[in-house]
């Protein structure tokens, strides 16, 4: 299985926002402190395609917004409503929009433990 090391930066910090949204202080307490080796392997496989597709698709106007680490943060933000994303940074209108756009179109995902130990996410 991947490692998180193994990750594009882009991804890395998706799962970051991951962890920081939803496996934090306030997370179900069976959540709190899992960690990256705690994914299920499709778990893992999801986040990969779905942000190497976010990225494939959106290459154009990614260029014209936040690093890659900023913008793997901004696509879990946005595309789950969080208090902050892409509409929320300093970019021209037409790009946090359409950004946004393009990440809420991915869906809602939430971070949820299996009766194994394993993490998913459930949309």
């Amino acid at each position: 299985m991947l490692e998180h090391k193994d990750l594009s930066v882009f991804t890395r910090a998706y799962v970051d926002a991951i962890f920081f949204t939803d496996a934090g202080p306030d997370a179900d307490e069976a959540i709190q402190g899992k960690a990256f080796p705690d994914f299920a392997p499709e778990t893992v496989d999801k986040i990969v395609s779905d942000c190497a597709c976010f990225e494939l698709v959106n290459k154009a106007l990614l260029d014209q917004a936040g690093t890659c680490d900023q913008n793997g943060h901004d696509f879990w933000l946005t595309r789950n409503y969080h208090g902050a994303g892409f509409w929320d940074r300093d970019y021209t209108l037409e790009v946090g929009e359409a950004l946004t756009k393009a990440a809420e179109a991915f869906g809602q995902l939430s971070l949820v433990l299996g009766n194994n130990g394993k993490l998913y996410l459930e949309g």
